[in-house]
């Protein structure tokens, strides 16, 4: 186990459980949850895994609630064909794109994950049109589950840095001989 109060809590568990004859309600509930949370880690890295491999319809009713919530700085969007249609701009904007979870972690019904993209800025991409630039963006995503399902996510990551990233010069400058004025 990579988290030692994990490893704590399941040893105090196991303790509880040999020591008692059985677990208490408490210990169950505990153990319940934990086993949840598990579940639903799994399936959220299921369903981010397979998007970005290319399965866009991963976003579905399987794995999103009906009235699914993606908070953005310019309003919440709703539904999963709004989300679907969200995502798409990083899928569709860019190629060579790895998409890395670098740590997921969930208590309860929320999930916090810190991820990593990477891609090259070949298409349209939220309005901003292709540059050929590179993009390297870490982030983290609050995540909340309902019913074993993804019900609302806001991402926070350094808006900054990516149109950076997108708008930077690479110092090559093309003339279009063509069109330059005689003076």
């Amino acid at each position: 186990m990579k988290n030692p109060l994990k490893l704590i809590l399941s040893i105090s568990l196991l303790f509880g459980v040999l020591s008692c004859g059985g677990p208490s309600s408490e210990q169950k509930a505990v153990i319940d949850a934990q086993a949840q949370i598990e579940k639903d880690l799994k399936m959220y890295r299921y369903v981010w895994d397979e998007f970005f491999k290319g399965d866009t319809a991963i976003v579905n009713e399987k794995y999103f609630t009906d009235d699914v919530v993606i908070v953005t700085p310019e309003g919440n969007l709703v539904g999963v064909e709004a989300v679907k249609n969200f995502y798409l701009n990083y899928f569709l904007g860019f190629s060579d794109v790895e998409f890395i979870i670098v740590d997921a972690f969930g208590q309860g019904d929320k999930i916090v994950k810190y991820w990593n993209f990477k891609g090259t800025h070949t298409g349209d991409f939220f309005g901003i049109p292709a540059s050929g630039n590179k993009l390297d963006l870490s982030g983290t995503t609050l995540v909340s589950i309902k019913d074993g399902k993804i019900a609302r996510e806001q991402d926070f990551f350094d808006m900054m840095s990516m149109l950076n990233q997108l708008q930077q010069n690479s110092g090559d400058v093309t003339i279009d001989a063509q069109n330059q004025g005689v003076l």
